[in-house]
């Protein structure tokens, strides 16, 4: 296992490690990341029940599709994900994320494949999954390129991979490090980094590289007021794009969310 190696950023991976076990405390320092949950979680679940013609709003709309959530942290995705019905692996490189999340799933009964791992290692493997999710993990590794190039490489043909990120904007910089981490202390201070972040065009570029192509992509804004997210047309701040392989000669056409 190659966790120290390939896409991981061993500094990102230290600050993480830090405030590895407030992962579950609502007001803590993942508060905001508790707030974001409900948007990201309702984007995949929708765009994954339109792409295999099921039924959203049913009690276990991904039951027997296998995912897999890349830099799962503490799990807020990846429990959630397993009570609509899907098989879930999540993997992070750092350990007490891992070892947070795997309790926590035991604690609530919870059945959850934890791995301290990075994405690389899974492809190496040969694993391969119906759907992907790299959510706000992009920005943190330290080779973008390589890291969609995995993530791609681990989605099942005719599967999905959906990201979540911030875009490289003034805006961004102004809310999302100075406003989010120094003024209301919602983040950590020093949580991102301004030059890390992608812009839209930068991860089409990448996806595109790597033989996939966008189907969706979409802005997440902050509705100060109900202290709630919610998405919209604006992508100058946080973004989340679905993505799947291009069209294969001679196969039949995917569905499109």
């Amino acid at each position: 296992m190659s966790a120290g190696a390939g896409t991981i950023d061993e500094a990102e991976v230290a600050r993480f490690e830090r405030i590895a076990r407030t992962w579950w405390d609502p007001d803590g320092a993942m508060k905001t990341l508790h707030r974001f949950n409900p948007v990201r979680l309702e984007y995949v679940r929708d765009a994954v029940a339109r792409h295999w013609a099921r039924d959203a709003q049913g009690g276990r709309p991904l039951e027997g599709l296998t995912v897999l959530d890349v830099g799962c942290g503490g799990g807020l995705l990846c429990e959630p994900l397993a009570r609509l019905g899907a098989s879930v692996t999540g993997i992070d490189p750092a350990p007490t994320n891992v070892e947070v999340a795997r309790l926590h799933a035991e604690k609530v009964g919870l059945d959850v494949t934890y791995r301290r791992a990075a994405v690389e290692d899974l492809v190496a493997e040969g694993a391969r999954f119906d759907v992907v999710l790299a959510m706000e993990v992009v920005e943190h590794v330290s080779d973008v390129g390589f890291f969609v190039e995995s993530c791609c490489a681990a989605v099942k043909p005719g599967g999905l991979l959906f990201m979540a990120t911030l875009n490289r904007t003034m805006k961004a910089f102004a809310l999302a490090i100075v406003g989010a981490e120094y003024v209301l202390g919602w983040l950590p201070k020093g949580t991102h980094q301004w030059e890390k972040f992608v812009t839209p065009e930068e991860l089409a570029a990448a996806l595109h590289g790597a033989g996939f192509k966008l189907r969706d992509e979409v802005g997440v804004v902050y509705n100060p007021l109900g202290r709630t997210w919610r998405t919209s047309s604006d992508m100058s701040v946080n973004y989340m794009v679905c993505a799947g392989p291009k069209a294969v000669p001679g196969a039949a056409p995917a569905s499109t969310p």
